[in-house]
C-alpha cells in the first residue's frame, strides 16, 4: 500500500501513524526495532540536513536494506523539503513522500509551489504533505504567532490538490518550555474545512492526552524527532563520561536501546490512551447515558 492509501485508511479509522526522523545508521535502526518491538507501521524521514551529512543514495540504500531486515512497513519521507529541486531529488532517488514547506512564503506563492510538486509527485504516485501557518522552528522565535486559518486551509487544499496537510494549532518544533497547549477548537474547524489527513509537527513533548485529542480530531500523523536526537545524545554523552571505550560497537547500542524505546514507549501510551478512552465509550454506551453527536 502507498502513502496515499494509508493516510486514507488511518483518516477513515480515525488513527494516527508516527513518524521518526533519523540522522545515521544508530537512529533508524533504532526506530524501526520501535516498530518490530510494538508491531507497528511507521514513517521514517530525512530531513535536507540529514541527506547532505549522509548523501542521498547512501541514506536511501541504508533505509530500505534496514526496513527489510527488521521485517517492517516503513514509509521514505523527506521532512520539510525547502525547495522543488531537492524534492525532485529524492522522488527520483525513490522516496515514498516528500513535504514541502513553502509555509513562511504568502499563500498564493505557497499555493503556486505546491500545486507544482503536486503535479511532479503524481507522476511517482508519491504522497505529497505541505505545511500551512507557522510551525516555530529550532532557532525561530516560538513568541510569533501564525496559526493555521480554517478558510485559508479550504483554499490550499483545493486549489493544490495536496495529500497531506501540516497544520500550525499550538505545537512548535525543538524543547517547549512550558507545557503545551493545542487549539483544538481550530483543528476541529479546519477538519470540518477539509476533507485530507492533518499532520502534527513537534510532537515531541506534548502530553498523550493532547496527541489523543489532536487525533480524535483529524490528526493522522504525528512527528517525532527532537526526543529522538535529545535521547540519543544523552546516552552517548553518559557512556563516553563513564568510560574511556572508544569502540563505536560497544558505545551506540544503549543509545539505540534507548531510541527504541522512547518510540516504543510513545506508540504504547498512546495505544493504552486510545484503550481508555474505548472502554469509557463502551461503558457510557451500556449504562445508556452517551449522546453520540455527529460533526
Amino acid at each position: 500500500m502507498n502513502l496515499v492509501n494509508k493516510l486514507k485508511e488511518i483518516q477513515k479509522n480515525r488513527s494516527t501513524i508516527w513518524a521518526a526522523n533519523f540522522y545515521n545508521l544508530e537512529t533508524l535502526k533504532g526506530i524501526l526495532q520501535a516498530a518490530a518491538l510494538v508491531q507497528e507501521d511507521i514513517i521514517i524521514q530525512l530531513t535536507r540536513g540529514s541527506i547532505e551529512y549522509m548523501g542521498l543514495q547512501p541514506a536511501v540504500a541504508m533505509a530500505r536494506a534496514m526496513t527489510k531486515e527488521m521485517g517492517v512497513q516503513a514509509w521514505l519521507h523527506l521532512d520539510h523539503g525547502d525547495s522543488v529541486e531537492l524534492v525532485k531529488r529524492c522522488l527520483n532517488a525513490g522516496f515514498d513522500s516528500v513535504m514541502i514547506d513553502a509555509s513562511e512564503q504568502p499563500l498564493y506563492e505557497n499555493i503556486q509551489i505546491t500545486r507544482e510538486v503536486v503535479k511532479l509527485a503524481s507522476v511517482y504516485n508519491a504522497n505529497v504533505e505541505a505545511e500551512l501557518g507557522y510551525v516555530a522552528k529550532l532557532g525561530q522565535s516560538t513568541a510569533k504567532t501564525g496559526f493555521t486559518e480554517p478558510e485559508d486551509a479550504k483554499r490550499f487544499v483545493d486549489e493544490t490538490g495536496v495529500n497531506a496537510l501540516a497544520v500550525a494549532i499550538g505545537s512548535v518544533h525543538g524543547f517547549y518550555k512550558d507545557t503545551p497547549k493545542l487549539d483544538f477548537s481550530r483543528l476541529q474547524a479546519i477538519r470540518k474545512a477539509v476533507d485530507i489527513p492533518l499532520v502534527l509537527h513537534g510532537g515531541s513533548g506534548i502530553p498523550m492526552k493532547q496527541l489523543r485529542r489532536a487525533v480524535e480530531n483529524g490528526i493522522c500523523k504525528i512527528n517525532v524527532a527532537t526526543e529522538t536526537k535529545n535521547t540519543f545524545m544523552k546516552v552517548i554523552a553518559a557512556q563516553t563520561s563513564q568510560s574511556d571505550e572508544i569502540d563505536l560497537r560497544k558505545v551506540f547500542p544503549p543509545a539505540i536501546t534507548a531510541v527504541q524505546d522512547l518510540l516504543a514507549g510513545k506508540i504504547r501510551n498512546f495505544r493504552d490512551e486510545e484503550r481508555q478512552n474505548l472502554n469509557k465509550v463502551s461503558s457510557l454506551m451500556n449504562a445508556g447515558t452517551l449522546t453520540i453527536a455527529i460533526i
